[in-house]
């Protein structure tokens, strides 16, 4: 049973999310992990895994600071599965609302 938070996603020219920036809490302490970039299909194993659990990690900007944003879940669609935010929000909804990596880390 692990946490983890997913602070940020990679796209393809689609523009279809391939890949999640994904921390591991560490059970000891409040810090969490460097992020590993792991692919969809990954993340949703991860978070099918009995006991584990995501949630979004938004940067703050007012304050400089990461905040625990909403519980992420996986969703089994229309055209596959996928990991879902806060349904029916149009800010958070589908994690579209974090950190674009694709210009910092491809």
């Amino acid at each position: 049973m692990a946490q983890y938070r997913i602070s940020g996603v990679w796209k393809d020219t689609n523009k279809i999310i391939t890949h999640y920036a994904c921390h591991t809490v560490y059970e000891s302490s409040t810090s969490t992990s460097r992020a590993n970039k792991i692919t969809k299909a990954d993340a949703i194993t991860l978070l099918e895994t009995h006991g584990n659990s995501a949630t979004t990690w938004v940067w703050n900007y007012k304050r400089a600071i990461w905040d625990i944003g909403e519980k992420v879940e996986v969703i089994n669609g229309r055209y596959g599965k996928y990991l879902r935010s806060n349904p029916d929000n149009t800010l958070t909804d589908n994690l579209e609302h974090l950190i674009d990596f694709d210009w910092i880390a491809p």
